[in-house]
């Protein structure tokens, strides 16, 4: 039996001298303890060593994918053919497959030859003459650093890391600007508090602080290319009669810094609004198509990449950002929660709170299979999304107008009221009544003077 072992350096052939201790497999590490007994057990036929890290680089891809590299396959011609009849032993079952059906050898894969090389890894250096221990070791860094950068450049897992720091950047800046918003009307509303409930926009409200400044140059600024006519006036009124105290110029400066900073970061959040949407049509159309972007990129980044928010059943995309509530749910025996994350999705959003529940199971069924569409398959396109969308959008449309179904249109018969049913069977029912009732007879017994009674009868 021939022995295939791969190493950083190259590819080593050997020889399996005594193939009876490979029947015993709970006991053959005893073997290789010295390099001494390993040499007793394989012996070296042949050793291709690697011409450099490039070489050793598409080696170790192929390997890793289970195919049959040039050098490999090079080796193996040169020498197993040679000895046909003998059996090849390999570390990798699918890789065997594919030298018996490119070579025609016949290749072992089991526990015996796992051990069997498990013990020429720890007797490498005793085993492979003429390649010194601390090349290896040299050789073994530098494949490893070749090999995780072509991982890390070309994994498909990896591309949509992007959108996960897109959109926990774009929700950290969201904060930041509500925070910075809030402390600019309340710090302005000092000396100028009308202005914060003229201008109800924050972004018009920081650009017109910081050109007005201080209140009193309201009457002689232009504020047009900022607020509409209407408003400008109404702003210029209320300076006029403004309750706000007096602030010094190193006060109104510093708040004009702060409004420097929030439209600073608004225009950067515009920025990365439009980039998040480009990445997340480039990487998954299907999906911004079922559930729009912001939907789409926080339930890649909750899920922690595209291929392992594929791998979830569609009620875990269904209910993926409401963990507390269905855990607390399945501990005190209630409803579990029918969406998360997927309540923001506009199919969701616009149907009544009735049919809430129907929409979002429909839409996470769709939207598992456009994840998994854009996930694996290799058209780029988003025609499956916009199909499952049309047929979503029907569906509502039908569950909307079911809820306000009026029956009365179907029939054109007169309708009659129930008050007058109710009046025309009284009447029926006293027609049916005679008119001769008997009279009851009633006995009353009263007493009288000593021991007699009177008997009295009434009609």
């Amino acid at each position: 039996m021939l022995v295939l072992f791969e190493t950083a350096a190259g590819y080593a052939i050997f020889k399996v001298l005594d193939e009876q201790k490979l029947q015993q497999v709970d006991s053959l590490w005893k073997e290789f303890e010295t390099p001494e007994k390993a040499n007793k057990v394989v012996k070296l036929k042949h050793f291709e060593k690697f011409q450099d890290t490039t070489e050793a680089l598409a080696a170790a891809t192929a390997m890793v994918e289970g195919k049959l590299g040039k050098s490999l396959k090079k080796v193996l011609k040169k020498v197993v053919a040679k000895e046909a009849h003998e059996q090849l032993a390999i570390t990798d079952a699918k890789l065997g497959g594919v030298i018996k059906e490119k070579l025609n050898l016949s290749c072992v894969h089991s526990p015996a030859v796992a051990e069997l090389m498990r013990g020429i890894r720890n007797q490498m250096e005793g085993l492979i003459t003429g390649l010194p221990a601390r090349e290896i070791s040299a050789m073994s860094l530098g494949l490893a650093h070749s090999l995780s950068r072509y991982k890390l450049k070309f994994s498909p897992d990896k591309v949509d890391t992007m959108i996960v720091q897109a959109i926990c950047l774009l929700d950290d800046l969201d904060k930041e600007l509500n925070n910075y918003i809030m402390r600019c009307r309340e710090w302005y509303g000092w000396h100028f508090p009308e202005l914060g409930k003229i201008i109800t926009d924050n972004l018009a409200y920081c650009k017109s602080v910081r050109k007005i400044g201080d209140r009193t140059n309201v009457a002689s600024m232009d504020l047009s290319e900022i607020l509409p006519e209407e408003i400008e006036a109404e702003v210029k009124l209320a300076a006029e009669i403004s309750m706000g105290t007096e602030v010094s110029e190193e006060d109104i400066a510093n708040i004009m810094h702060l409004c420097d900073q929030v439209i600073e970061i608004s225009e950067y959040r515009t920025q990365l609004y439009d980039y998040l949407k480009n990445r997340m049509m480039a990487i998954a159309p299907n999906l911004t198509v079922m559930v729009g972007e912001l939907v789409g990129a926080r339930l890649i980044s909750h899920a922690g990449s595209l291929l392992n928010l594929a791998k979830h059943p569609p009620f875990t995309v269904q209910i993926l950002g409401a963990e507390k509530a269905l855990f607390r749910a399945l501990k005190t025996r209630r409803d579990t929660p029918k969406y998360g994350l997927i309540y923001h999705a506009s199919l969701v959003g616009q149907t009544t709170a009735k049919n809430k529940g129907k929409i979002s199971r429909m839409l996470a069924a769709k939207t598992a299979l456009a994840i998994r569409y854009d996930a694996l398959g290799e058209d780029t396109n988003a025609e499956m999304g916009v199909e499952n969308r049309a047929k979503l959008e029907a569906r509502l449309r039908y569950l909307e107008e079911k809820g306000v179904y009026d029956p009365s249109g179907d029939s054109t018969l007169p309708t009659v009221s129930k008050k007058r049913k109710i009046e025309e069977l009284a009447e029926g029912e006293e027609e049916e009544k005679p008119v001769e009732a008997k009279a009851k007879k009633v006995k009353r017994e009263a007493p009288t003077e000593g021991n007699h009674q009177c008997s009295i009868t009434l009609t």
